[in-house]
């Protein structure tokens, strides 16, 4: 509860850019598109940074467990560590986002005025499903 408290406040803090950015554009209620792919962008870029925040957390408990293995267990297990097998799937997983929403924005609006809004909605909502899969936060129902 204390941690989510503190991503909480983290992502508060981290953005004031991104808040006065959305009020210019009046994204609690755009009304034209390009306004609406503005603040889809500023969406994900929200989501962004959050699951930025909740991969350092992941990261740090990945680099504490491969600190904790024993010389034995290094030994007789040379697998990759968790450090490196959570790097290479998160790198993976960011291809995965953007090759799919890019596939979405195209199946939405390919070549219209609002493609770069749903490629950055699509993008908000799996790194949001990405958030949650790094136990970033209690899924919501």
């Amino acid at each position: 509860m204390t941690m989510t408290l503190l991503l909480a406040l983290a992502f508060q803090v981290s953005t004031p850019a991104l808040d006065a950015e959305a009020r210019e554009h009046n994204c609690n209620d755009p009304q034209n598109q390009m306004d609406m792919n503005f603040c889809a962008q500023i969406d994900f870029e929200r989501a962004d940074l959050e699951l930025n925040q909740v991969w350092r957390e992941t990261m740090s408990g990945a680099q504490t467990a491969d600190r904790a293995r024993s010389p034995g267990e290094r030994r007789s297990d040379t697998r990759p560590g968790y450090e490196m097998v959570l790097r290479a799937a998160q790198r993976a997983w960011i291809t995965f986002r953007d090759q799919h929403c890019t596939w979405q924005g195209y199946q939405e609006a390919r070549g219209g005025s609002m493609e770069p809004m749903s490629y950055s909605a699509c993008r908000a909502t799996v790194t949001r499903q990405r958030i949650e899969q790094l136990g970033g936060r209690q899924q919501e129902q």
